[in-house]
């Protein structure tokens, strides 16, 4: 340090423990502050330099990009903005590790035939996965012009959010989702086209989900307490909410035709879609197809449907909300 207590360019690195080109670099870039300048021109610099360096390079070791460090240093508030930033990355970055790490074992632990149908399933998938896909094909199977506070409402409950710490098993089940969605033999499923549930009558989607949204949070509560789903009410919320679309009441002779008309619905598409969404879904809340399900099953014992038509083993997850 000379007399006017300053240090030279030299003197300000050996103190911070870093080269002559890292502080030059720094001072190229307006991020060191200069106290002044020698008589032959050379930079000169106080504490204030030395402490502005310690933060630099504190943030330089949390992997903060140059541009993100002078935005950082460059106003007040901006650091804790930066910061909030970097740490939302790094917590990107730790989900896609998870996804690969359980993808790995996931491969690992496969044989040779399981091993190329899983590599063709993960090649389709980003990790972290998007849930892109999924909301697409729930957008093509919801009624046209439901109310978008609606369509919001049944994605939520609908669209399984990935897991931040997956194991191998979540990673196939939402492989396989994914193609499944993805097929583009879906267009010619007829269950899977919007249209009214009973031919003939007017029919107010808007209505039906309105009130069947009371009708599953009932039937969850009552999951949820132990009990059956279909008690508590929510098995005549359930009915009435159809009712109520189709602009007529709720009667013996209703209820088998919606008991039919549900035993329809029943296909091998939304099984399969609930089936794979199940280890997705958290282990406390029941999903929305499981509740639909036993509302359905509760429907046609109750109205003394013949079940021939209808697939009646205790298939988990089928049929599927209303489309």
């Amino acid at each position: 340090m000379q007399s006017d207590g300053l240090w030279s360019i030299g003197e300000l690195a050996e103190r911070a423990r870093v080269t002559v080109k890292t502080v030059r670099f720094y001072s190229d870039r307006g991020l060191l502050p200069e106290a002044g300048r020698s008589g032959g021109g050379h930079r000169r610099y106080g504490p204030e330099a030395l402490e502005r360096l310690r933060v630099i390079r504190s943030l330089r070791s949390l992997d903060l990009a140059v541009p993100e460090v002078e935005r950082a240093l460059d106003r007040d508030g901006a650091l804790e903005q930066v910061l909030g930033e970097r740490l939302r990355g790094v917590e990107r970055e730790l989900a896609a590790l998870r996804w690969r790490e359980a993808a790995l074992r996931l491969l690992a632990d496969s044989s040779g035939d399981e091993r190329e149908e899983r590599l063709l399933l993960l090649g389709a998938l980003t990790l972290p996965p998007d849930m892109d896909a999924v909301i697409r094909f729930w957008r093509r199977v919801l009624p046209v012009r439901l109310p978008a506070r609606l369509v919001s409402g049944v994605l939520d409950a609908v669209v399984p959010a990935p897991p931040q710490a997956p194991v191998p098993e979540q990673v196939l089940a939402l492989g396989r989702l994914h193609a499944l969605v993805s097929d583009p033999r879906l267009d010619r499923v007829p269950s899977l086209r919007p249209r009214p549930p009973l031919a003939g009558e007017t029919y107010r989607p808007t209505v039906l989900y309105e009130a069947l949204d009371e009708a599953y949070g009932l039937a969850g509560a009552q999951v949820r307490g132990g009990r059956p789903p279909e008690g508590g009410g929510a098995l005549a919320c359930f009915v009435a909410a159809y009712a109520a679309a189709l602009g007529t009441r709720d009667s013996p002779d209703f209820r088998r035709r919606l008991a039919e008309l549900l035993a329809r619905e029943d296909g091998p598409v939304m099984a399969r879609y609930w089936k794979l969404a199940a280890p997705l879904l958290p282990a406390d809340e029941p999903g929305l197809g499981l509740l639909h399900h036993r509302l359905f099953l509760a429907l046609r014992a109750d109205s003394a449907v013949d079940s021939a038509p209808h697939r009646a083993q205790p298939v988990r997850y089928s049929p599927s909300p209303p489309l």
